[in-house]
C-alpha cells in the first residue's frame, strides 16, 4: 500500500458518500456533492502524478485507478439521469457510461492478445475527461452563479464529452482493429 493507492481508494470510498449526500432533502446537498466530485477528480490526477514522481506505480494502482475514475463518474451521472429525467441528459450520460464498458472490455480483450500498448490513453480521452469533470462538477452544482448559468453551461460541456467520448472509442477501435480483425479473433470465452 502507497499514497497514490491511498488516495484511489480515498475516491472509491467518496462514492457512497456522494451519493447519500446527493439525494438527502437538504439545500446544502449540491454544494457537498460538487466538493466531493471536485476531490475526488483532484485526487485522480494527484495520484497519478504521485505514482510516477515517488516511482510508486503498481499494478494494483493501475487496475483501481480507472475503476475508482469510472465508478464515481458513473454514479454522478446516474444520480442527475434521476433527478432530471428527461433526454437531454440520459443520452449523452447512456454514451459516455456505455462507451466507458466498450473501452474497458477492449482493453481486456487487447491486454489478453498481448496488444494492450494499441489502446493507451489518447490526447481526445485526456481532453474527453477534462470535458466530462468540467460538465459533471457544474451539473452537481447546478445553482447559476451571478449572470453564469451554471446548469445551460454543464449540459453544453456535457455533449461535448458526449462527443469526445465517441471520437475516442472510434480512435481506440482503429488502433485495434488489426488485432480484433486477424484471422482466430473472435475466438474467446464467449465463442462456440
Amino acid at each position: 500500500m502507497n499514497v497514490p493507492n491511498v488516495l484511489t481508494l480515498v475516491r472509491i470510498g467518496l462514492v457512497p458518500v456522494f451519493f447519500v449526500v446527493f439525494f438527502l432533502p437538504v439545500a446544502w446537498a449540491n454544494e457537498v456533492c460538487t466538493a466531493l466530485f471536485g476531490l475526488a477528480a483532484v485526487t485522480d490526477g494527484l495520484d497519478g502524478w504521485l505514482a510516477r514522481r515517488l516511482g510508486q506505480s503498481s499494478r494494483f494502482g493501475a487496475f483501481l485507478d480507472p475503476v475508482a475514475d469510472k465508478l464515481m463518474v458513473a454514479v454522478a451521472l446516474v444520480a442527475l439521469v434521476a433527478r432530471d429525467p428527461g433526454g437531454w441528459l440520459a443520452a449523452p450520460a447512456a454514451i459516455i457510461i456505455g462507451r466507458e464498458i466498450a473501452v474497458s472490455a477492449l482493453r481486456e480483450w487487447m491486454a489478453e492478445v498481448g496488444e494492450r500498448a494499441r489502446v493507451a490513453v489518447s490526447i481526445i480521452g485526456k481532453l474527453k475527461t477534462i470535458a466530462q469533470m468540467v460538465a459533471l462538477v457544474l451539473l452537481l452544482y447546478g445553482e447559476p452563479v451571478g449572470q453564469f448559468p451554471t446548469w445551460i453551461v454543464g449540459v453544453i460541456f456535457l455533449y461535448l464529452a458526449a462527443a469526445l467520448t465517441l471520437w475516442s472509442m472510434a480512435v481506440y477501435l482503429r488502433a485495434a482493429w488489426p488485432a480484433l480483425s486477424a484471422p482466430g479473433a473472435g475466438r474467446g470465452a464467449g465463442s462456440p
